[in-house]
């Protein structure tokens, strides 16, 4: 008899797993492929479901919004430009469709009058922020992945503590499994200080939700001085020390003006999820006008009702009409960020893909170079930017809009992660950027279709299975 009701408890669980995946997978391959596991191995194919194939990140992540954890985005009553700096003069160009994505994804305006400073690397990145630290009168933010506790990290520690002494407001949030990446961790250098420094989703208490993390690199200074981008905290990051083997090529941008506040609510909504304190009623004050650009925070996670970044990077592939320009780390797209690649480029569009040639993550570059093939075949140029390791974000469409922040392309950045970013209108920013990117992709080798199928066998299948899991990478 126990052996009946047991057989009748796996049939059901499988049956109702099954259920599950048929009514919320979205691919219908993947639907397809969950109700065969969970069918023919019903207690094993479903413990395999529950597990892997159940998105439980951004469940938790969308239900900590809902419970008022996370601020939903402000009311698109305020996507009204300021008088100030006027309408955008670009509303009816190629990138009008773009601008109404990125309007209703978002939900926050698109604001003019910034200034925005391109920063190369940490010799340049961090005196500018040691400056505008030490300029500090009233409050300083700082969200940081990883924040290393060497030359360059206690440089940041006594500026921070030096600006708490003199009483400036110094708040600090650390993802708590970037800490682990140094020791001694960098939380406990703020102890017995008047800065307040928390760490986001520490483990283990946070129930060890290793695919929650806080990606985001903000600086923010009174208000009115911002920076941000993929570059972290650390020696690593000064890139004329040619003695560091693990040095890293980055870029970070300086921004001042109105934008600046939406930096500010992204540090400010994770500083309240990670203290557990009230959020008091918003008294945004936006700065005045420093420069020419327009732009527009992309403050994105698991929480957000939209897959924010990944629908506005998909719009700006879509509006491209001459040149596509992308630089990034890691390079895992999905079939449909594929099909917009491929699309721009057989419209005639030129799209141009820098990535490293040598990877800080071996198993990913194997998954990446998986992918290349697809993207030659339809016309898209790829090029391999030589060593050191280069860990720029950029996406830079025709001579107009660019894409600039933390987030990688690949599902964890895009899905997982919660990040910053910031797309600027701006035809000097462009040109700058652009420049930058044409210099970095013309000392790079182009990478062939024929290189790539001239692979040993054995490398082209270990390619191929580290491709398999690049939903988890």
């Amino acid at each position: 008899m126990l052996p009946l009701i047991l057989e009748l408890a796996l049939a059901l669980a499988g049956l109702l797993s099954a259920g599950h995946a048929l009514l919320y997978k979205r691919d219908p391959r993947a639907a397809w492929g969950w109700v065969a596991v969970c069918l023919m191995f019903p207690g094993g194919g479903a413990a395999l479901y529950w597990l892997m194939g159940v998105n439980r990140i951004e469940t938790r992540a969308k239900g900590w919004t809902a419970a008022g954890k996370f601020e939903r985005a402000v009311d698109v009553s305020r996507l009204h430009p300021s008088p100030e700096v006027g309408a955008p003069p670009f509303e009816n160009s190629s990138v009008s469709a773009l601008l109404k994505i990125a309007d209703t994804v978002t939900g926050l305006p698109l604001l003019g009058g910034n200034r925005i400073r391109i920063l190369h690397n940490g010799e340049a990145t961090y005196p500018a922020m040691w400056e505008a630290i030490e300029n500090a009168r009233e409050r300083v933010y700082l969200s940081t992945y990883i924040f290393r506790t060497d030359a360059t990290g206690r440089r940041f520690i006594d500026a921070l503590t030096a600006a708490a002494r003199r009483g400036v407001e110094v708040r600090v949030v650390i993802d708590g499994v970037g800490e682990l990446y140094t020791f001694p961790w960098v939380s406990r250098q703020f102890r017995n200080t008047t800065v307040r420094a928390v760490r986001f989703l520490p483990l283990p208490s946070s129930g060890f939700h290793l695919n929650l993390r806080n990606h985001r690199k903000l600086l923010v200074v009174d208000g009115a001085v911002g920076f941000f981008g993929g570059m972290n905290i650390g020696d690593h990051h000064l890139a004329e020390n040619t003695h560091n083997a693990r040095r890293v090529i980055d870029l970070q941008v300086g921004i001042e003006g109105p934008a600046v506040s939406q930096l500010e609510d992204a540090f400010l909504n994770d500083w309240y999820f990670a203290t557990g304190e009230t959020r008091p009623a918003k008294a945004s004050r936006a700065s005045r006008a420093a420069g020419q650009a327009f732009c527009r925070g992309i403050s994105a996670g698991p929480n957000e009702d939209f897959e924010k970044l990944y629908w506005i990077v998909l719009g700006a592939l879509g509006a491209a009409r001459a040149h596509v320009r992308i630089m990034t780390p890691y390079f895992i797209p999905d079939r449909a960020l594929l099909a917009a690649l491929s699309m721009a480029a057989l419209r005639g569009v030129r799209v141009d893909i820098v990535l490293p040639q040598r990877n800080n993550l071996p198993y990913v570059a194997w998954a990446m170079r998986a992918f290349l093939w697809e993207v030659l075949q339809n016309r898209a140029r790829v090029y391999y930017q030589p060593p050191p390791f280069v860990h720029s974000k950029l996406l830079a469409v025709d001579d107009l809009y660019t894409l600039v922040g933390s987030a990688n392309l690949d599902p964890r950045s895009l899905r997982l992660n919660f990040e910053f970013n910031l797309e600027i209108y701006d035809r000097d920013v462009s040109a700058a950027l652009t420049r930058h990117f044409d210099a970095v992709r013309d000392r790079s080798r182009e990478v062939t279709l024929a290189e790539l199928d001239g692979r040993p066998l054995p490398e082209r299948l270990r390619d191929a299975a580290a491709k398999l899991f690049s939903p988890y990478l």
